[in-house]
């Protein structure tokens, strides 16, 4: 288990390598990075939602169509 020193520490390294100004800035880009990755996500699953619901109803259309070829026959 990390004790509370190791999460000092952590940070300390942090501020030390990347400085203190540019801390905002990479929270910024991961904060809008994280934004766009779900977004994106959320626009996949909604993509293949419809999707799956269309080969049946063309499957249905299609049955329709056969019915009456063979009505008109």
């Amino acid at each position: 288990m990390r004790s509370v020193w190791h999460w000092v520490l952590l940070i300390v390294v942090i501020l030390l390598v990347f400085g203190s100004k540019k801390l905002p800035d990479i929270a910024r880009s991961v904060g809008q990075s994280m934004k766009i990755f779900k977004k994106e996500i959320k626009e996949l699953t909604d993509d293949d939602a419809p999707a799956q619901s269309n080969p049946a109803e063309s499957v249905s259309s299609a049955d329709t169509a056969d019915t009456k070829r063979k009505d008109n026959a």
